[in-house]
């Protein structure tokens, strides 16, 4: 299938191997993985409330490190090396406000791909902020986040994503060129823990996760028991992928700027949104490459 993609020749690339979801209480098949160009095939899902496993099992990716590098920003754009008194600790605590973003050199799961002046022209990726849901060995995988819905899931019928009726009245948004239902969940800080629980989802930073759309049953089966809202989600037809090494040659080509965010930038209520490209330039500032 052709997709567009940025490479030093040509906008348009054709992708044969993705990641697959890693859920914990779903487990994928690795011989699938390059036989496929979906994400991974599916083996069994189970939708599980359990308690979740021990770190022996298995642990779950901890999201304080964003959270730490971000103090360690803050506190350089307050005090910069070069300009720090003797009197302060140069590892004294600065909280970075609620809403923070800002510039990382590598790309990074959770992380966001912001276009730059270099795309414009490009009508998929002009000005987009792209969400990377996984960075795994095969390649890059990213849903776009500013691009407006215009149709509901029922109204488009999309093949892409067999939703079930739970959340046929929900808005679709366009995730990429590649042909793939995705959601993201962003529940109440109350129910976060039953995401882990679950084993249906895949953590992609605190209080954000990610499935594909042979998760939507379980996602469903959650709404009617009333342990998530159908406004916990928001659905995506298609999604972005990179081959292994591409994305790094766009980046350092200057097509993406690489930003690490706090979970507030990308919550829900900022999906769709045609000026998270500017509020997160805003956010990001002219501070230097962390």
């Amino acid at each position: 299938m052709d997709a567009c993609f940025l490479s030093p020749n040509s906008f348009t690339k054709k992708i044969e191997v993705l990641p697959s979801v890693r859920g914990r209480v779903c487990f994928y098949t690795r011989k699938k993985l390059f036989r496929t160009t979906k994400f991974g095939a599916l083996i069994s899902v189970a939708c599980s409330l359990s308690d979740p496993p021990s770190e022996e099992e298995g642990p779950f990716l901890s999201s304080d490190w964003r959270s730490f590098r971000a103090r360690l920003v803050a506190r350089e754009r307050v005090f910069p090396p070069e300009n720090l008194p003797p009197a302060v600790d140069p590892f004294s605590d600065h909280p970075p406000p609620e809403k923070w973003a800002h510039r990382i050199h590598e790309p990074e799961k959770g992380c966001l791909l912001i276009a730059t002046e270099k795309l414009d022209g490009v009508h998929i990726f002009e000005r987009t902020v792209v969400l990377l849901l996984s960075t795994g060995p095969i390649g890059p995988t990213g849903l776009i986040l500013n691009r407006p819905s215009l149709m509901s899931i029922k109204e488009i019928r999309s093949s892409a994503m067999d939703v079930s009726g739970a959340f046929s009245d929900g808005p679709l948004f366009y995730g990429g060129p590649l042909e793939e239902g995705l959601f993201l969940v962003n529940p109440e800080k109350e129910n976060d823990g039953v995401c882990c629980k679950s084993g249906a989802f895949d953590e992609v930073m605190k209080g954000l996760y990610y499935g594909t759309k042979e998760n939507v049953g379980c996602a469903a089966e959650m709404v009617e028991k009333e342990v998530l809202q159908a406004a916990d989600f928001r659905f995506f037809d298609g999604y972005c992928a990179w081959e292994k090494e591409q994305l790094r040659h766009e980046v350092n080509s200057g097509y993406w700027t690489v930003v690490a965010c706090s979970p507030s930038v990308v919550g829900l209520t900022s999906i769709g949104s045609i000026g998270l490209w500017e509020e997160i330039l805003g956010l990001v500032g002219p501070s230097k490459v962390w």
